[in-house]
């Protein structure tokens, strides 16, 4: 489904994913997905073992970015996944792994 509003407005989310989600290239594949559709924000290892990023573009995009995230690429089995809408001002000029 699309409109103005789900192709305009600007949403951002936090993600963190538990599982088997470091050494499989789970970030590398989600900077290359969110260059794909458009999504801005980041994406990083933390030290417990799992990856949080932020997503932030139009709410398409950034749905089609959440459900991605929940399985994650190939080798990642991720076991956990928590998500919540940020309200921000700054706005991403691109996607990066950090």
């Amino acid at each position: 489904m699309s409109g103005p509003d789900l192709d305009s407005r600007i949403e951002t989310y936090y993600v963190r994913v538990r599982g088997v989600v470091q050494g499989v290239g789970f970030r590398h594949h989600t900077v290359r997905k969110a260059h794909a559709l458009g999504v801005r924000g980041w994406v990083a290892n933390l030290d417990d073992g799992s990856v949080e990023a932020v997503m932030q573009g139009a709410a398409n995009q950034v749905d089609l970015m959440l459900e991605w995230l929940r399985r994650g690429p190939p080798l990642a089995r991720v076991t956990d996944y928590q998500i919540e809408e940020r309200h921000v001002e700054k706005r991403y000029e691109r996607f990066e792994q950090h």
